[in-house]
C-alpha cells in the first residue's frame, strides 16, 4: 500500500504551553541557592513530563487500537521518552532503535549518519517515530525519505519537544508533548557533549 499523508496534524493537540525549564549552572555546582531552587522545581517538573507523556499515550492507544504499529525511536536522545512513552501503552506495538548523530556540542552538524539499522520491513505499517526533540528539523527531513521508499501506510511523528522557532526544514508532529523556546536543553535524554542524559528534569543552560 503507498504511504499516506496524516489527514491530521495535531499540532496543537495535546499541547501544553512549556512547563518552566530549570535553569542550573553546572559548571559551578557550588551555588547552593541555584542548586536548591532547582531540587524544589524537579518533582512538580517531573509530574508534568509524566502527565503528558500518559496524554500522548493515551491518544495513541485510541489511533492505533488494532493496527500493531511500530514505533521507531531515534538514539541517543529519545530513550527515556520512548520508553516512558511504551509502557503506557495498552495496545499491540513494537519497537526498535535506529542512531542518527546530528549533534556535537551545543550546534547542529548538520550530518546526518545511520549507524544502526532498521532490520524490521515498513511495507504496509503503522510507524511512528519517536523523538526526544525537534528543533530545525533538518534530521527528520533527511530521515523520512528513507522511511517512505518503505511504503509503510501511515508514518507520523511523536515528539517530547519541539522549539518553533529553530524550525528550518517542514516537519509534521503529530503527537508533541511541549513547545520549548530555542535554548539548548538537558536532561531526561538530552546531553551536553555526552553527559546529563541521566537527569530526570529538563534543563537549560545558563548562558
Amino acid at each position: 500500500m503507498p504511504y499516506v499523508e496524516p489527514r491530521v496534524n495535531p499540532k496543537n493537540k495535546n499541547v501544553e504551553p512549556l512547563f518552566k525549564v530549570l535553569s542550573v549552572d553546572l559548571s559551578n555546582p557550588s551555588n547552593s541557592k541555584e542548586i536548591l531552587n532547582a531540587q524544589s522545581l524537579a518533582l512538580t517538573h517531573r509530574q508534568q513530563i509524566n502527565e503528558q507523556i500518559k496524554k500522548i499515550a493515551a491518544q495513541l492507544n485510541i489511533d492505533y487500537a488494532g493496527k500493531r504499529p511500530l514505533f521507531i525511536a531515534i538514539l541517543n536522545g529519545s530513550f527515556m521518552f520512548a520508553s516512558d512513552l511504551f509502557k503506557e501503552l495498552t495496545i499491540d506495538a513494537e519497537i526498535c532503535f535506529i542512531k542518527l548523530a546530528s549533534y556535537k556540542g551545543t550546534k547542529s552538524t548538520g550530518n546526518v549518519i545511520t549507524s544502526i539499522g532498521l532490520d524490521i520491513p515498513l511495507t504496509d505499517r503503522h510507524v511512528i517515530i519517536v523523538e526526544d526533540i525537534v528543533d530545525t528539523g533538518k534530521t527528520l527531513h533527511a530521515f523520512l525519505p528513507q522511511l517512505i521508499n518503505q511504503q509503510p501506510v501511515t508514518l507520523k511523528i511523536a515528539s517530547l519537544l519541539h522549539k518553533p522557532e529553530a524550525l528550518q526544514f517542514p516537519v509534521t508532529i503529530d503527537y508533541l508533548g511541549f513547545e520549548v523556546p530555542n535554548k539548548f536543553l538537558l536532561g531526561y535524554g538530552l546531553d551536553y557533549d555526552g553527559l546529563g542524559r541521566n537527569l530526570k528534569e529538563i534543563y537549560r543552560l545558563v548562558e
